[in-house]
């Protein structure tokens, strides 16, 4: 005999419903952030709406979506600085935008950052609620707009585009859809060169899927057939534009950017240490611990092998990579997963132990966002 109606399940509510107080969250932390960098300094070029879209590279980005590539400056120190460095989505889109609406190209940039970030949280509260339940969801939705450097969430920055697609796509290989995965896996390689990041994370997962006989078919391989597509036009159409297939190396090169395996950034610690600011060197190498503490926890934590991949190969590429030494914890901003530890320890906290730690990340984010934007880079 069939069961009553009303004893039946009630039907799950939709993800977006399930995620309300995660978004709610993440949104009120993002406003106070940006209420902070106003108070803190209404100076000409200084508000928060000229700090956060026309601020370092939010100008190259608008400089491309409003006469395209072709831009180049002479630095400094002689070298020669292209806009060819800097990948095309991001540009598309606010191009897109501003022909669709009266906002300028950096404006433009700021209503695309504000609506990646939210699908962002989205994105990461659908992976903690299926990993360890919605309080994870929300937790690591969260703690994301809690790091240090979360100001750039509410930048025209590629931050948030960038791990909005990554997470989706990370999501829907968690899921098995493995088309889908490949789709945004290349929309996120048009985004940032870190969409290589996505690319190893779908193909080691469809491998090993593969190998334990698991794989589903002709679409996983479909799927990672796909991943690489955004990523390498670009770099392909750069090599094409500056006459060498490797010219967006050069291009990078030119910007003093590079991968070396960490020795720059091993020889600028070093630097530090032995200089006028040995308590900077101090910093930066328990900062370097942190990292490889919290990479252990996330091992330690068994998460799915995708997850596990793209924040290695994330790591990986900020910590080895000689540059500006200020931008690598910006980098690291899209590597989510290794917040998951954190998210299901709080997770299981008391509210107030909860509340008292959010809060507490909360006003450190605003405050170091504030004097990050008003200076001349980070503290």
């Amino acid at each position: 005999m069939a069961a009553p109606a009303t004893a039946r399940r009630a039907p799950r509510p939709a993800l977006p419903r399930r995620a309300a107080p995660a978004l709610l969250a993440f949104a009120g932390v993002r406003l106070l952030g940006v209420v902070v960098l106003a108070l803190w300094s209404s100076a000409p070029e200084k508000d928060a709406l000229h700090l956060l879209s026309r601020r370092w590279d939010s100008v190259w980005y608008a400089s491309i979506a409003e006469d395209g590539y072709g831009r180049t400056v002479r630095a400094a120190d002689g070298g020669l600085h292209s806009d060819l460095a800097f990948f095309p989505l991001l540009p598309w889109l606010e191009r897109l935008l501003g022909w669709l609406t009266p906002l300028s190209a950096p404006h433009a940039g700021l209503v695309i950052a504000a609506s990646a970030s939210l699908a962002a949280a989205l994105a990461l509260y659908a992976i903690g609620e299926s990993l360890h339940g919605p309080r994870a969801g929300t937790l690591l939705a969260l703690l994301w707009a809690l790091t240090p450097v979360s100001v750039v969430q509410s930048m025209a920055y590629t931050e948030s585009l960038f791990t909005a697609l990554a997470a989706w796509s990370l999501y829907a290989v968690l899921t098995g859809r493995w088309v889908a995965a490949g789709l945004l896996c290349a929309a996120a390689g048009l985004t940032r060169p870190a969409g290589l990041a996505v690319v190893a994370a779908l193909a080691v997962a469809a491998a090993v899927a593969a190998a334990r006989g698991e794989g589903a078919g002709r679409r996983m391989w479909a799927g990672v057939a796909l991943a690489p597509l955004g990523w390498a036009g670009y770099v392909a159409w750069v090599g094409a534009r500056t006459g060498g297939p490797l010219g967006y190396l050069d291009v990078q090169r030119d910007w003093g950017n590079g991968f070396d395996g960490g020795v720059a950034f091993a020889r600028f610690v070093a630097g530090r240490l032995a200089g006028p600011t040995p308590l900077a060197g101090v910093g930066l190498c328990a900062g370097v611990v942190l990292l490889a503490w919290v990479c252990a926890l996330l091992v330690r934590t068994r998460p799915p092998l995708p997850l596990l991949v793209y924040s290695g190969v994330l790591v990986v590429l900020a910590v080895c990579a000689a540059g500006y030494f200020g931008s690598k914890p910006r980098l690291l901003l899209p590597a989510f997963p290794l917040l998951l530890p954190a998210a299901v320890a709080l997770a299981r906290a008391r509210a107030w132990a909860v509340a008292l730690t959010a809060g507490g990340l909360a006003a450190g984010a605003a405050v170091y966002g504030a004097v990050w934007l008003t200076g001349t880079g980070p503290p």
